[in-house]
């Protein structure tokens, strides 16, 4: 009777270890779903971000492009204003530059 019982808690420890086999299958099959949907959203998530990151940086680079642009037009217009003013000094002057410049080059 006792080698009865003893092949019966065998047959129970076996069917417990296989239950807690597939336990652990189900639930490392279950963790790693919901790694790869956290990962997934997590990449998401980043891509979300960058694409917003380099907008910014596009339109902070568009606005210092613009700033410049209209310096730019604002110091030739202001050269075009005083060539306008006094063309003889300015005249005199390109001409003492060119002088000066070729002078420099000769060396």
């Amino acid at each position: 009777m006792e080698a009865k019982s003893t092949q019966d808690e065998y047959k129970q420890v076996r069917e417990d270890l296989k239950q807690l086999r597939e336990d652990m299958a189900n639930l490392t099959r279950t963790f790693s779903e919901g790694q790869k949907s956290n990962i997934s959203n997590l990449r998401d998530e980043i891509r979300k971000e960058s694409r917003e990151a380099f907008d910014q940086v596009r339109q902070k680079g568009n606005d210092a492009l613009n700033r410049a642009k209209d310096a730019g037009d604002k110091a030739v217009h202001d050269v075009e204003h005083k060539i306008e003013e006094r063309p003889f000094l300015s005249v005199v002057i390109m001409f003492l530059v060119g002088v000066l410049v070729g002078k420099l080059l000769d060396r």
